[in-house]
């Protein structure tokens, strides 16, 4: 079969249910972790399409431009910090600083380029993580996700702090997390089991944040469960409530509790979700876990369950979910008739964010 054309792939997004090629510009999206960039590193993402150099300065402030050097279009992000604030190419040795201007030239009569300049973004730290806006609006922090839950947590009730690439849009990264009902199948002994497909569905809206909801009550506890609370009775409710936040972040609250018993009571995670657009066929994703009701006292025990469960998701998220979204991509790339997707009970959260999705990309437009 003949690779499809570029304008078939684009309308077979389209067709699939996806927004095609179009983000949201104006928002914050996670450009990594904060130990990603220490003192004197320089580290080269793309984002929405656009190659950025992250580097730390010497006030410890994050700053980052483009990663393009005007001169030779070599990358930035090769490059080094010099001067305790500027990015040196690696090339030809031209620097510059956190604005994106060019501040020295090393070859005679050393003079400056007019258009030796570069774009230049807001960065801010917060949550463990840099926060990049890629708009040309006056950044507003106060519409960075809330991820509070990793502030001020016992370190070994967090796991690693981790992140691995998806080979797809980052839509349909969502629409497998805003589905919880997939945690019985394709993540079956793990997360979910044959107890838990029946479940009590939720949806609610707080202001543009999307929020599923599922309750499976007097199940056997899946395989996560057990290992978090040991002295477990032998049946439970499973609840699983996870947040969109737009444009792409996501905040899972699950766990397990008494039959009847109110979710706080019981034990589990709070999963943190980021996930960052590379490009409209490749994904950023970021992800760590902050326990709550904690039922293991022992920190032998504890540490040995910090690293299980960073191991299982990771297991889960790159064995388990990103090879059938890798191949829902490729599915829908080379479709050559009308992609309508069916909508069944279990995905009214992914019908739902799309709305509000929609909605704030043609505000944009």
């Amino acid at each position: 079969m003949t690779s499809p054309t570029p304008q078939q792939a684009k309308a077979g997004t389209a067709r699939s249910g996806m927004i095609d090629g179009r983000f949201v510009r104006n928002t914050w999206y996670m450009a990594g972790w904060s130990d990603d960039v220490g003192e004197g590193k320089v580290i080269g993402r793309k984002i929405l399409g656009e190659r950025v150099a992250l580097y730390r300065k010497a006030d410890g402030q994050i700053a980052a431009v483009e990663d393009r050097c005007p001169h030779r279009h070599a990358p930035l992000s090769l490059g080094r910090v010099v001067g305790g604030d500027r990015l040196q190419c690696i090339y030809h040795g031209l620097e510059y600083d956190a604005t994106g201007a060019c501040a020295n030239n090393p070859h005679p009569p050393g003079n400056l380029p007019s258009r030796a300049k570069i774009k230049s973004y807001t960065v801010v730290e917060k949550h463990k993580a840099m926060w990049i806006w890629m708009g040309d609006r006056t950044p507003d922090t106060g519409k960075i996700p809330d991820f509070s839950v990793l502030d001020n947590v016992p370190e070994m009730w967090t796991t690693k702090r981790d992140k691995m690439s998806i080979k797809a849009n980052y839509e349909l990264v969502v629409d497998n997390l805003l589905d919880l009902s997939h945690t019985c199948y394709l993540h079956e002994g793990i997360l979910g089991n044959a107890d838990t497909v029946e479940s009590e569905i939720t949806i609610e809206h707080e202001g543009d944040d999307v929020i599923a909801g599922r309750h499976a009550t007097d199940c056997e506890p899946p395989g996560m469960w057990k290992m978090l609370w040991p002295e477990h009775p032998p049946r439970v409710d499973k609840f699983s409530r996870i947040r969109w936040m737009a444009p792409s972040t996501l905040r899972l609250f699950v766990g397990v509790c008494d039959i009847g018993k109110p979710f706080e009571s019981g034990t589990g995670y709070h999963a943190i979700h980021m996930l960052t657009p590379e490009t409209d066929r490749s994904t950023h994703y970021f992800f760590t876990a902050v326990r709550f009701g904690v039922k293991t006292t022992d920190e032998t025990v504890n540490r040995d369950i910090q690293e299980k469960i960073g191991k299982m998701r990771r297991f889960a998220f790159e064995e388990q979910d990103a090879p059938v979204i890798e191949a829902q991509q490729v599915v829908i790339d080379e479709a050559h008739n009308t992609l309508d997707p069916i909508n069944l009970s279990i995905d009214i959260g992914p019908v739902r964010y799309k709305r509000v999705l929609q909605k704030m990309i043609e505000a944009e437009a």
